[in-house]
């Protein structure tokens, strides 16, 4: 049975962007997960830590037949083949993957919470999960009646659109 998720991806050291196509395209090439929609990248004010680098950040839709846990031991996974390493809360990081939900329905486990317990409060969020997703709820609110009540100050696009992680650069 497939289900759809929304994914949070995220990194501001090293080549951030790189590391998430290149992990897109990684879960897009499994036979369980399928990327289906990628919003436009953002850079963003780091939150939490405000002492590093802005972020660059996205949202996508997957497609899937992992189990919500699965789909979180995928993610981490994947963070570590491209080198992170947690060592501070908020902290800098060459990838960072969320799952942000899970057929939207609410899932918890001692891992993982469903929907994830601060996507309405994080506009680095909100504003890519708007590009595909405005209508997805948290709370009986959407995405876009979320952003209303957020200050998205300091995001940024930075792409024209959703189709960045589809080729592979030259210098990755």
């Amino acid at each position: 049975m497939s289900a759809r998720a929304y994914l949070g991806l995220g990194g501001n050291i090293g080549d951030p962007v790189a590391k998430m196509a290149a992990a897109l395209r990684r879960l897009d090439g499994r036979d369980d997960t399928a990327v289906v929609k990628v919003s436009r990248l953002y850079r963003t004010p780091p939150w939490g830590k405000t002492d590093q680098p802005d972020f660059v950040n996205a949202c996508a839709a997957v497609v899937t037949d992992l189990a919500p846990r699965d789909l979180l031991e995928l993610c981490l996974a994947t963070e570590r083949v491209f080198g992170r390493e947690r060592r501070e809360r908020w902290g800098p990081r060459t990838l960072d993957l969320d799952v942000l939900d899970y057929a939207a329905s609410p899932y918890e486990d001692d891992a993982l919470t469903l929907p994830h317990p601060r996507v309405t409060e994080r506009a680095f969020v909100l504003v890519p999960l708007a590009d595909i997703a405005p209508d997805l709820a948290f709370g009986g609110r959407t995405v876009a009646d979320w952003i209303a009540a957020i200050d998205p100050e300091g995001i940024k696009p930075a792409s024209a659109d959703g189709e960045w992680w589809r080729e592979e650069r030259a210098d990755t």
